[in-house]
């Protein structure tokens, strides 16, 4: 693809597949699983497929343990090298998130961005760190350094968050602004023990309310791709989804069980939706000053 291309925008119709998982005991099981599902979405008409948050293994935060990073690879390594082989080889955009071992001491919850030669269209770093009961990420992941960049690829311009990420307005607005048409968000979010019954129901509305939101107030397409099963004291709730530049659910995966989203993506729909509500035109990038500041006392 030549400079002059990768600035333009995508158009026409493009097929995202989501990859919902449960989490085998093993890495090679996980990925062996996981490259037959790429093969699969491929077969199925997909484009791009994404997978969940840290696919390649159990969710490895929920208590603060050293042996942990010994699940880490470098990027290129033995599972980036596998999810690019599996783009070249199916001709599809690959997306997915890997326990990143940068140098001595230094990691990151990175998401890998293949394109459909197998070449790597970019990497993000996961900028918003958690630290709650059972996501003790903050022991595990240094916060990303790379922004919030939108990656130029065959089947469209796709910008990365993952999981925390996907809570935040300003990440999301960034994302459009580098010119992303598609923001993906590899998740692990799930329900902690006791709190299912009184605030279960609530707590995956706001998920799904916030997302939407972004599709809307930024003119474009928003997906999140979720673990489910349960894994030690989290129950992770599933319930993939994409949504569409006006809000609207497109496809929307069930709570329990592995299952991949097919969902088409008209990518002409951003320009015709962005016109009527022209959003960015009527910024007042003037007067935002104070997002630069943590509170205004």
């Amino acid at each position: 693809m030549s400079p002059d291309a990768a600035r333009q925008p995508r158009e026409g119709k493009v097929k995202l597949a989501l990859v919902q998982c449960r989490a085998a005991a093993t890495k090679d099981e996980n990925v062996a699983r996981t490259l037959d599902r790429i093969g699969a979405a491929a077969a199925a008409g997909a484009d791009i497929v994404c997978l969940a948050e840290l696919f390649a293994g159990p969710y490895p935060c929920q208590a603060e343990d050293h042996r942990r990073f010994d699940d880490a690879e470098p990027i290129p390594g033995p599972t980036s090298r596998a999810l690019a082989e599996a783009a070249r080889r199916h001709a599809v955009v690959v997306i997915g998130s890997l326990f990143e071992r940068r140098a001595a001491g230094l990691y990151h919850n990175t998401a890998a961005v293949y394109d459909v030669d197998g070449t790597t269209a970019g990497i993000y770093r996961k900028m918003h760190i958690p630290d709650d009961p059972l996501y003790y990420e903050k022991f595990y992941f240094t916060p990303g350094d790379l922004g919030f960049p939108a990656f130029d690829t065959q089947r469209g311009r796709i910008a990365v968050g993952v999981c925390w990420d996907q809570w935040f307005p300003e990440a999301a607005r960034l994302s459009a602004l580098a010119g992303a048409q598609i923001i993906v968000y590899p998740t692990a979010i799930g329900w902690l023990p006791g709190e299912k019954a009184e605030f279960g129901p609530s707590q995956h509305d706001a998920w799904q309310t916030v997302i939407r939101s972004h599709a809307i107030a930024n003119g474009l397409f928003v997906a999140a791709v979720n673990r489910t099963g349960v894994e030690g004291g989290l129950e992770f709730w599933g319930a993939s989804f994409a949504a569409d530049p006006h809000g609207n659910l497109r496809a929307l995966a069930g709570h329990a069980g592995e299952e991949t989203l097919l969902v088409d993506c008209d990518l002409d729909q951003i320009d015709a939706v962005r016109t009527h509500w022209p959003f960015l035109r009527d910024r007042r990038i003037d007067a935002y000053e104070g997002l630069l500041r943590r509170f205004l006392d």
